[in-house]
């Protein structure tokens, strides 16, 4: 079972809310909105994808690399390296 399980449940309905965020931006794309209106709505939907990656992010720390910890060295290694290039991917973003 993956770290996140515990949050499972929150985790679906912040992505369900930003589902709805992204569906009301291409209502606003239909109904010809003023366009820094839906840039707007787009920086917020974005920025919720973040909470949801930082959310997870955490979770595998808390549980996947420090169980990792307690494993070989090329296990806890692996599982360092894929957080932290994780964690380059969300600062590129």
């Amino acid at each position: 079972m993956y770290g996140y399980a515990e949050n499972k449940d929150e985790l679906r309905a912040r992505l369900r809310r930003i589902e709805g965020q992204v569906r009301g931006i291409e209502r606003m794309v239909e109904d010809d909105e003023y366009c820094i209106d839906i840039l707007t709505q787009i920086s917020a939907a974005s920025s919720a994808l973040k909470k949801v990656s930082v959310a997870l992010l955490e979770d595998h720390m808390r549980h996947c690399v420090a169980d990792a910890s307690t494993k070989s060295g090329s296990a806890r290694e692996g599982k360092v390296v894929e957080a932290a290039d994780a964690i380059a991917r969300l600062l590129k973003s």
